[in-house]
């Protein structure tokens, strides 16, 4: 069977029987509540084919009572069963798995001498470690052949053949390979790569040729022709089990998906995600470097860079201080008493720098800014006349980030929050979570941003901070704001922290990737901790409810998300430069400068680039370096006090428009959108 070819059609006695045929033997219920009665010893893949050919076509796998397993699965009776499809998020994930067994059996085929570790898949496809003779790694040359194997393994159309065994045997049956005996050893201890063993000890494992076995839980598709949509993208070093004490192994990263288009579209993405990357963008445009000196995960803002940061950061103030939030400023260490009593030093010492001792005391750099809020608010007796407090600030935090997953301005050691906690009463938590939301949104959208989903993030089972009641209340605001603001969401069932529900907001981006930026957060702990009270309208003392809110979620992390969202090419209010005048020839340079001071005294950016250069590499220069509006100044436009506007992304230039004209279309277009 090709990858292309139906899949195997079920057996005489199944499938095709009605509710009511007396030989069927066994019922077994479907997602959508309704039921099916097929012979006994049905299989999976005879109910998906008693429910259609189509289903039939695009199942991989299936679930029985929630555990999921291979097509060829016996059905029970009275089980719940659902037919996983190769477009479900399930379906891919046992698509790439498969497709990881399939680049095992390919490598060792082409290189003998070779062992396995393990091969996992993940988000968008997969990986396998090699361990390849005498040190050696692959080639750009070897990675086509093994492609090129693993697409003939998948036309042989080999059916994966589930079977188990005893510890013991298994480790017979891995004799020459190290990697899979120290997983068979330590599975049955609960080892993190060991998920291969059974509850009762038993050792599964996946046949799909004579030569080829591979310990595994499984499920698997039903036979390698099922596969064939894939790519093999990348090799990179990893040491075994993440120990650098252990020995390096070679990881082959792979991407695997349902249909060719789909990987079409994944690949393009990929390219586009390369030309986009922020870091390269950074470089060429002049606005963020990384020096060595400085250490991982910490930047240096140039001039440009720093230009657009202050306009972010302006427009951030701008629009708290008009949605009722008050400016604060805090530190950027204290005593280690503070981060005792909010509990970091508890749970968060691992991603805290650590102390220095001064005068007797330890002090830390700060991972957050809600302590010194607490404290704000703590600082004089607070009345419910006072309440909802929303206090903001862009606090540098530090936060001690593993060098494996630095990702220049994604992910810092070193980042400024646009931080806002608001302390509330109960009563007002869902109006405050509502306004909240829009405020959110709002903001976002001003920095072109349409598409959002959300999740909601519920309260944990076992232990959780306040009362029940109070949970209800707080989960029960923000699901209603996400439905006022109709947006998208999916709920995370007991996915809440301890002290907490919450909002994260996700935005796609020009290429349909999904950023978590924006989170809103509550927090039943940290006014117990710190003994927060307001006075409530009887005179009696009561705690208020603190929500944590950052929108940009980091000043860095939204720069870089920008940059690639926008591909570099920032709008116009963002440009560092927003009009450049380019004069023909040195005879006009002084009109140059004449209309440049007019542009700059109409608040906006502008400079000239003389003509020292013919005009032609001027406007090359200008267009490489995104600026929004190129004016070209010649002897007409002197006389007549115009100017030429070559509008960025257009091809024609406009001729001859007056000054005053373009200084209005600036005014005009130059703005965040509303």
């Amino acid at each position: 069977m090709t990858q292309n070819s139906p899949a195997t059609a079920p057996t005489e006695t199944a499938g095709e029987l009605s509710d009511g045929e007396l030989s069927a033997e066994i019922t077994v219920f479907l997602p959508d509540g309704s039921r099916r009665q097929l012979p006994d010893g049905s299989t999976a893949m005879d109910l998906s084919w008693s429910i259609g050919k189509r289903l039939a076509a695009d199942a991989v796998c299936a679930k029985i009572d929630d555990q999921p397993v291979d097509l060829a699965a016996p059905l029970v009776d009275g089980a719940q069963v659902e037919i996983v499809t190769k477009q479900s998020p399930e379906g891919l994930h046992t698509i790439r798995h498969s497709t990881a067994h399939v680049l095992a059996q390919a490598v060792l085929s082409l290189f003998p001498g070779a062992t396995f570790a393990i091969g996992p898949p993940i988000e968008h496809g997969f990986y396998y470690d090699f361990s390849l003779p005498d040190n050696t790694t692959f080639s750009e040359d070897d990675i086509a052949r093994i492609e090129q194997k693993m697409r003939e393994i998948i036309t042989a159309d080999q059916p994966f053949e589930r079977g188990e065994t005893t510890g013991e045997v298994a480790l017979e049956m891995f004799c020459d390979h190290p990697y899979k005996k120290e997983i068979i050893r330590t599975a049955s201890q609960q080892d993190l790569l060991g998920s291969e063993v059974s509850a009762d000890g038993t050792i599964s494992y996946y046949r799909n040729s004579p030569d080829f076995i591979d310990v595994c839980l499984g499920p698997h598709v039903p036979s390698t022709g099922r596969l064939g949509h894939f790519a093999l993208q990348s090799v990179a070093g990893a040491y075994w089990r993440g120990d650098h004490s252990r020995p390096m192994l070679q990881r082959i990263y792979g991407t695997a998906w349902d249909s060719d288009k789909n990987l079409k579209q994944h690949l393009f993405r990929l390219e586009e995600a390369k030309k986009r990357d922020h870091r390269r963008l950074a470089r060429e445009l002049d606005l963020v470097s990384w020096p060595e000196e400085l250490g991982p995960g910490l930047a240096v803002w140039h001039p440009k860079g720093g230009l657009v940061r202050s306009l972010m950061e302006d427009y951030s103030r701008k629009r708290h201080l008009h949605g009722g939030y008050e400016s604060v400023y805090s530190p950027h260490l204290a005593k280690g008493d503070l981060w005792r009593t909010s509990g970091h030093l508890d749970f968060f010492a691992d991603s805290m720098y650590p102390g220095m001792t001064l005068e007797g005391a330890s002090y830390y750099p700060k991972p957050m800014n809600c302590p010194f809020h607490a404290m704000i608010y703590k600082s004089s007796q607070r009345s419910y006349r006072e309440l909802p407090l929303r206090l903001f600030e862009l606090g540098t935090v530090y936060r001690y980030e593993l060098s494996g997953a630095l990702h220049g301005l994604l992910r810092t050691r070193g980042f400024t929050q646009d931080d806002s906690h608001i302390f509330c009463s109960a009563s007002q938590v869902p109006e405050e979570l509502a306004s909240l939301l829009e405020f959110v949104l709002s903001v976002l959208r001003a920095f072109g941003f349409e598409d959002f989903t959300a999740r909601l993030a519920t309260r944990p089972p076992g232990k959780a901070v306040g009362a029940e009641q109070l949970w209800e209340l707080a989960t029960d605001g923000l699901r209603a704001a996400l439905e006022k603001a109709q947006l998208e969401y999916e709920v995370e069932e007991g996915g809440g922290a301890f002290y907490g529900p919450k909002i994260d907001v996700d935005v796609t981006d020009s290429i349909g990737r999904a950023w978590q930026l924006s989170t809103i957060q509550l927090d039943f702990n940290l006014p117990e901790r710190f003994d927060l009270e307001y006075i409530t309208q009887t005179g009696t003392r009561s705690r208020p409810v603190m929500i944590h809110r950052a929108l940009f979620g980091s000043i860095e992390r939204f720069f870089g998300v920008l940059l690639e969202h926008y591909s570099g090419v920032l709008p116009a209010w963002l440009s560092p430069v927003q009009a450049r005048v380019l004069p023909v020839a040195s005879e006009h340079n002084h009109y140059a400068h004449q209309t440049c001071a007019a542009i700059l005294a109409a608040d906006f950016r502008a400079d000239v680039v003389e003509a020292n250069e013919p005009l032609g590499k001027r406007i090359r220069a200008a267009k490489l370096e995104h600026i929004p509006y190129v004016l070209v100044v010649g002897s007409d436009d002197l006389a007549g006090d115009t100017v030429g506007v070559n509008l960025r992304g257009v091809k024609n230039p406009i001729r001859d428009v007056p000054l005053v004209d373009f200084l209005q279309q600036l005014q005009q277009e130059a703005q965040p959108r509303s």
